[in-house]
């Protein structure tokens, strides 16, 4: 992201974000599933490629617009980015 630019007004900040929460739910409905129906080779398979593509993803992310999570699980620049806002979860 240049220096002047806003996540808010950057159209891929959005692009990406939708695409992190897609990732996001189908992890979620492929965990529920492994849940019950843990010897499933390929659905096993489908949620290790996504995983990894999600972690990816999200790498992008944080090195262009700063970190999605607090807590220790993204890094942060100079200076302090969480005081930054909108944060992901207010788009």
């Amino acid at each position: 992201m240049s220096s002047t630019s806003k996540p808010h007004c950057d159209p891929e900040y959005y692009a990406l974000l939708e695409k992190l929460q897609a990732l996001d739910f189908v992890l979620v409905e492929l965990n529920l599933f492994l849940d019950t129906h843990p010897d499933d080779l390929a659905a096993i398979q489908q949620f290790n490629q996504l995983t990894q593509e999600r972690t990816q993803l999200a790498n992008h992310f944080q090195q262009l617009y700063g970190p999605l999570q607090n807590f220790g699980r993204a890094y942060s620049k100079y200076p302090w980015e969480w005081s930054q806002a909108p944060w992901p979860w207010q788009v």
